[in-house]
């Protein structure tokens, strides 16, 4: 089915289309207008798809949200400043240094809760996870940038609340009120919803390579290296703090992707607005990267997470 090849190919499509982005930027910037909106879009599919069993679960486990954005505004921020440290090290110039610290203290991706849903994690406790993360990030992300990178940034609150609202909970809301209209074409909708939002993803990642062509084009091969480190990291160490919780398997998957997938959109946004343009680098590969990794284990976890609840 067309829908499921797109969810399931996500990331052999996402990295495709990256590289047209790279290649013929112009295909990809008519969609600059329209950035938030295929982010409303990955939500309102997430609410279709959103059973409100799983959705009272993780509200029933607040301790379990608490630990995880403990660790998002924890573990990241200390790896992007170790990441900072080593680029400075070897002779990076500290604006793009600089760049790692604000990836690392930004707060969870959005579409790290579609690639929660495709790898079969907890959804309901991802997009926990990232609402209260995002809610947080206007106090704790500049806090974290300075204490860590010895700058601040002017971060308008109410602004970015507004648009939290408008692209995360009202798309949510929406999805899960026309779920309760679906009747006998909820299966359906269950499987075109991820594909959607597969779509919309795939169009955020090349937008992002686009509008960030030229810097992308100068990076240096240290900054590569170290931005797949980051990511890696976060996978690894977000999955290391799940078991150590004692999370059972789909909380370890929607954990390591949590910590994994940062929202460098908003970090290449907040580095061009108060920063060099250089500060952009590493979040405008980043936002690339972890969309790439991402998606390509979700398969494998998918398949994973089904044997271990039927062998439960």
């Amino acid at each position: 089915m067309f829908w499921q090849f797109l969810s399931r190919n996500m990331a052999v499509l996402t990295l495709l289309c990256a590289v047209a982005a790279f290649i013929y930027p112009p295909a990809f910037l008519i969609f600059k207008h329209y950035f938030l909106w295929f982010f409303a879009t990955t939500m309102f599919a997430l609410g279709v798809v959103l059973h409100p069993a799983e959705a009272r679960s993780a509200l029933s486990k607040p301790s379990s949200i608490a630990l995880g954005v403990l660790c998002q505004f924890s573990i990241m921020p200390l790896l992007g400043f170790a990441a900072a440290s080593i680029s400075v090290w070897q002779g990076v110039a500290p604006e793009i240094a600089l760049g790692f610290i604000i990836v690392g203290c930004a707060p969870g991706a959005m579409a790290s809760n579609v690639i929660t849903y495709l790898a079969g994690g907890a959804v309901a406790f991802s997009i926990a996870m990232t609402m209260v993360a995002t809610t947080l990030s206007p106090l704790l992300t500049p806090t974290l940038v300075e204490f860590f990178g010895s700058a601040y940034m002017d971060i308008p609150f109410w602004p970015m609340m507004k648009t939290i609202v408008l692209t995360v909970v009202l798309p949510l809301v929406l999805g899960m009120l026309l779920r309760t209209r679906l009747g006998k074409h909820i299966g359906q909708a269950e499987q075109i919803a991820p594909g959607i939002a597969a779509i919309a993803i795939i169009i955020i990642c090349s937008y992002a390579v686009a509008a960030n062509h030229d810097r992308i084009a100068d990076t240096p091969a240290l900054v590569v290296g170290l931005v797949i480190l980051l990511n890696g990291l976060g996978y690894a160490l977000g999955w290391l703090a799940a078991t150590l919780f004692r999370f059972d398997f789909t909380y370890r998957i929607t954990l390591a992707i949590e910590i994994g997938m940062q929202n460098a959109g908003l970090g290449v946004a907040l580095a061009l607005k108060h920063f060099q343009p250089e500060t952009a680098l590493p979040g405008a590969l980043f936002a690339v990267w972890c969309i790439i990794t991402a998606a390509g284990m979700t398969r494998y976890l998918h398949k994973k997470a089904d044997t271990v609840i039927t062998s439960t």
